[in-house]
């Protein structure tokens, strides 16, 4: 008896998928479990089982073309099975094989171009989405290319907008370390380049189809921004001794071969923190507040189309070394679209961070059920006033968005205050 094949959920808030590929073409033969397709969901790609076995008699949606879940998008049959009157019913509601451009051959598949890549969810200036558990919000874990030259934080993003290597600065410094004159000494010696007008396309413009990921994270921010009730809380931490507690850190991890960022710090700092207030550790569940006891932390990771939010599980129980190498794992796994629906669904709050790009300070959407989110921008050398005398001082603000149906402001500050005091003196995580 003919199998019908059906666009299934691969991931928890999927409701379309692009194929991809597919990898048996019309007349091949199937045997269950073998893998029919490459399917583009909301957040990844990812393989599509055969159900039924037989031979592939017919298929319905194109590579390049999208079906909502649940339809049918192709059908196996014994080779001598009569299938006509179901590939005509079927033939008719699915528009005759949904197609890119041309239908397809009663052979295999042509191999259509891989869709653009993508995986979704997290937050931008405004981090992601996520889905039962979030994708959201915004910017990777990765070290900047210059992480290991001696560098202020003003002088790196000084090298970044005047287009300075600073590689090739001599540092004037302590310890040869460059800082903000050097590199507009570098500026000011350098040729003046003139930047080429790129060739422009005839055509005044051109539409974009969104891919899966896109779709999603538009739909996800319009269900978090309107819907839930933001507000916004901001601190400036003292980075001094953070950045003194990297190098001693790091010193001890190069023997694992590991090594741990200024964003695995603060990743590891707010896991903490949220062990001690767990009502920002927590969801929304409409007629319900769900309080965790352990910290899933997702990371808001770019990806060419959009946002995700792989998740550290037990953040707060796992040292820095151990959440630097899974961060890098799942950031570039995500980037590959590789990531399997349990690696960034579940957690239970959400970091975006957007210092490396030069970012001071941002807000991010919160990735519902999550009611809560952390935007961390750059560390910069700024004058504060410390005993009543002007010092300069590597800061970084951090600001919270809230959702004020679970968090007040006085237990978002409280979190934020505490947060505040492990970054500002980092033993105090270790107690």
């Amino acid at each position: 008896m003919a199998t019908r094949v059906h666009m299934e959920a691969l991931s928890p808030t999927m409701e379309e998928g692009q194929v991809v590929k597919w990898l048996k073409g019309e007349g091949d033969p199937v045997a269950q479990g073998d893998i029919l397709a490459e399917i583009e969901t909301d957040k990844a790609t990812m393989e599509l089982v055969a159900r039924g076995e037989g031979v592939l008699r017919k298929v319905f949606v194109a590579e390049g073309a999208a079906a909502p879940v649940g339809d049918v998008i192709a059908v196996i049959g014994a080779e001598d099975e009569d299938i006509a009157a179901l590939v005509e019913s079927l033939g008719a509601a699915a528009g005759e094989a949904v197609a890119a451009d041309e239908p397809v051959a009663a052979a295999p598949v042509a191999a259509a171009p891989a869709a653009a890549t993508a995986a979704p969810t997290a937050p931008g200036p405004a981090p992601t989405v996520p889905s039962t558990a979030p994708t959201v919000p915004v910017a990777a874990a990765a070290s900047p290319p210059d992480a290991r030259i001696k560098a202020s934080p003003v002088a790196r993003r000084l090298a970044g907008e005047l287009g300075v290597d600073l590689a090739a600065v001599a540092g004037s410094g302590p310890n040869g370390r460059v800082i903000k004159r050097d590199v507009e000494a570098a500026a000011a010696a350098a040729p003046v380049a003139v930047a080429a007008m790129p060739e422009l396309p005839d055509t005044e413009f051109v539409d974009v189809p969104l891919s899966q990921m896109r779709k999603t994270v538009a739909r996800r921010l319009s269900e978090s921004l309107g819907p839930v009730p933001h507000f916004f809380l901001t601190v400036d931490v003292d980075m001094t001794r953070a950045l003194q507690a990297r190098i001693r850190v790091n010193e001890l991890l190069a023997a694992q071969g590991a090594k741990a960022s200024l964003n695995d710090m603060v990743i590891k700092a707010t896991a903490v923190a949220l062990t001690h207030h767990a009502d920002c550790n927590a969801w929304w569940q409409g007629s319900s507040i769900r309080r965790f006891n352990r910290v899933h932390m997702g990371i808001a990771v770019a990806v060419p189309d959009g946002l995700i939010t792989p998740v550290v599980r037990d953040a707060h129980a796992k040292g820095l070394g151990q959440i630097s190498t899974e961060i890098r794992e799942l950031a570039g796994r995500a980037r590959e679209k590789k990531l399997q629906p349990h690696e960034y669904t579940g957690s239970t709050f959400s970091i975006s961070n957007l210092g490396m790009f030069g970012i001071e300070e941002f807000t991010a959407v919160i990735n519902p059920p999550e009611a809560g989110i952390i935007a961390v921008g750059a560390v910069e050398e700024r004058p504060v006033v410390v005993d009543g005398e002007v010092v300069v001082q590597p800061r970084m603000r951090i600001t919270m968005s809230c959702d004020h149906r679970v968090i007040d402001g006085a237990q978002g500050a409280r979190f934020l205050a505490t947060l505040k005091s492990f970054l500002e003196e980092p033993a105090a995580i270790l107690i």
